[in-house]
């Protein structure tokens, strides 16, 4: 089952991005969106447990996290009915997927469950307009004991003139880095009781945060 997204703006602008670049686009992300690999490596899942991923296009994460994890229930949303239609050719019956809003979903009507053991957004935020409600929505899904994972853009501090450029570059594509992540991070786990760790990866390229229930 899956809801209505909140955002008919914003999703069908992610439709008309992702119409054609859907067919290239595991082949192209591969070259800058650097820290998804270590992400799913830290996920330290064990059988049985549920993830889902918030912002899952292609199902490209979904598909290694199922691969390095056995035994656990691969979920994901995604707002693009484009990129979910690649989700679910290479996901099969392996992973649940559903059309939803990532700053307004309701896991029980699209999953049948109330909390995850983990919970990933990965390169998800920069796109999202209301991102800060995306990161709170996705912390709110963790089951106890959960750790909501996310890797983004940084601060890029270590680029210096590169920085501009990378940033007018992914402008292009609809993506703005959320270098203030941490900051708000924080402040969400305090306001929630939760546990945040924020990792900076090299020259500040990516950023790694851990919140935990």
């Amino acid at each position: 089952m899956a809801t209505r997204p909140h955002s008919p703006d914003h999703a069908a602008l992610m439709d008309r991005v992702y119409r054609g670049q859907r067919h290239i686009y595991d082949a192209t992300r591969k070259y800058y969106l650097f820290g998804r690999d270590r992400l799913i490596r830290e996920l330290d899942c064990r059988p049985g447990m549920a993830v889902l991923e918030v912002g899952c296009g292609t199902g490209r994460n979904l598909e290694l996290i199922g691969r390095q994890w056995s035994g656990v229930r691969c979920h994901g949303l995604d707002i693009s009915s484009e990129m979910l239609k690649n989700a679910r050719k290479r996901l099969g019956t392996s992973g649940a997927l559903a059309l939803g809003d990532a700053t307004d979903f309701d896991a029980p009507a699209l999953f049948g469950r109330e909390g995850f053991d983990r919970v990933v957004l990965s390169y998800a935020l920069s796109m999202i307009p209301d991102w800060q409600a995306a990161l709170e929505r996705a912390a709110a899904a963790l089951a106890p004991g959960g750790e909501l994972h996310v890797v983004d853009f940084g601060d890029c501090s270590g680029m210096g003139f590169l920085r501009h450029g990378l940033d007018a570059w992914l402008a292009r594509f609809h993506v703005s880095p959320r270098r203030d992540l941490p900051r708000v991070a924080e402040r969400l786990a305090l306001t929630h009781g939760l546990r945040a760790k924020v990792v900076r990866g090299p020259f500040g390229y990516y950023q790694v945060l851990r919140l935990t229930r």
